[in-house]
């Protein structure tokens, strides 16, 4: 590990205890979160897209915002449900977007996952699935997608305008492709991702059930996608993140928040969109102690980038509390360089 930003789901609802009422909430202190963490030399600002839900869905213009209220951490999603997406019109928006952050993009894309709506996208106007989960679906629209970002013509001119010919979508920003991600949640997904040469970004999830351990499982999926990236010939250095949740436990709130019910955290195997699958433990305890156990995770340390899942609902300033406590008492000893000392490389393959 290298790096770290936070993701946020967006969660926002007018219950008691909830700092994030509305989605006006929910965006605004988005924002505020990104502009304190790149103060505070946080590599990344990342959100969840979900549908039909009291969370985060439209990402492009809080990404905006969020790049034009920050100078050098990098602003992405993980991630933007493919079966929703227009993929020409995304390509003009990302593109748009990595030219309004100077490149501090990372754009997860994937499937996603299961939506609150049955076939949510056929209401966006995406029909004709013989999958029942839409997965073929997202694979045309990502194919669209990356056609159109990578400058390949799409459609014929017209005469009576201009030269005969055929055109492609504009604006397009050199390098864009270069900071897609796939989010893979199984091994065999990884390895798709290697071979369309990829970044990959791993969550807190796996649909695999094998007794063993999410790290181990997800330090597997790590290595079989740098062979799949290898063996398809690609030569680059592709980004690899994983996402946990870690709250280093230095004041009485957080005590009171975390330690009392997930200091003693597991790993847990449950049914995510029909697949047997294992979920991630939470990570709480004393910074030495995280320290000691994220050393020991096999992903995190295989991986050059760790999402840190925030509870945006308590708000903005205890957020930034949980990153700045682990930016002064955890990372350091992970192998962390702010964001001061440039963008994120990746491990050349």
């Amino acid at each position: 590990m290298r790096a770290f930003g936070f993701l946020s789901f967006g969660h926002y609802a007018a219950v008691p205890g909830s700092a994030t009422r509305d989605a006006g909430d929910m965006l605004r202190q988005t924002v505020e979160i990104a502009e304190g963490a790149d103060e505070l030399g946080v590599n990344g600002a990342y959100v969840r897209v979900h549908h039909f839900a009291r969370q985060a869905a439209s990402p492009i213009p809080l990404l905006t915002a969020m790049a034009a209220r920050t100078k050098r951490i990098e602003v992405g999603t993980g991630v933007i449900d493919m079966r929703y997406e227009n993929p020409l019109y995304f390509a003009e928006e990302a593109a748009a977007l990595d030219y309004l952050a100077d490149g501090r993009v990372a754009l997860g894309v994937s499937r996603g996952s299961p939506e609150t709506a049955l076939r949510g996208y056929e209401a966006f106007g995406y029909t004709g699935s013989a999958d029942p989960r839409g997965a073929d679906i997202a694979r045309d629209h990502f194919a669209r997608f990356i056609e159109a970002i990578s400058g390949e013509t799409v459609v014929d001119s017209d005469p009576q305008v201009g030269p005969a010919g055929r055109l492609a979508i504009e604006p397009r920003s050199p390098g864009l492709r270069d900071r897609i991600w796939w989010g893979a949640g199984s091994i065999d997904t990884a390895e798709w991702t290697g071979r369309q040469g990829l970044n990959l970004m791993s969550s807190t999830l796996l649909t695999e059930a094998t007794g063993e351990p999410l790290d181990v499982l997800q330090a597997r999926q790590i290595e079989r996608f740098r062979t799949a990236y290898r063996e398809a010939g690609h030569t680059g250095a592709p980004r690899v993140s994983v996402s946990r949740s870690v709250f280093p436990i230095v004041t009485e709130r957080d005590e009171m928040y975390f330690g009392l019910r997930d200091r003693n955290s597991q790993d847990q195997i449950g049914i995510i969109d029909g697949f047997r699958s294992t979920f991630g433990k939470t990570y709480a305890d004393s910074p030495d102690r995280l320290i000691e156990a994220l050393q020991q995770d096999a992903a995190v340390q295989a991986a050059d980038t760790l999402m840190l899942t925030i509870p945006n609902q308590l708000g903005p300033e205890y957020n930034l509390h949980v990153l700045e406590s682990f930016a002064k008492h955890v990372a350091p000893a992970l192998g962390w360089k702010p964001n001061t000392e440039g963008p994120v490389q990746g491990d050349k393959i």
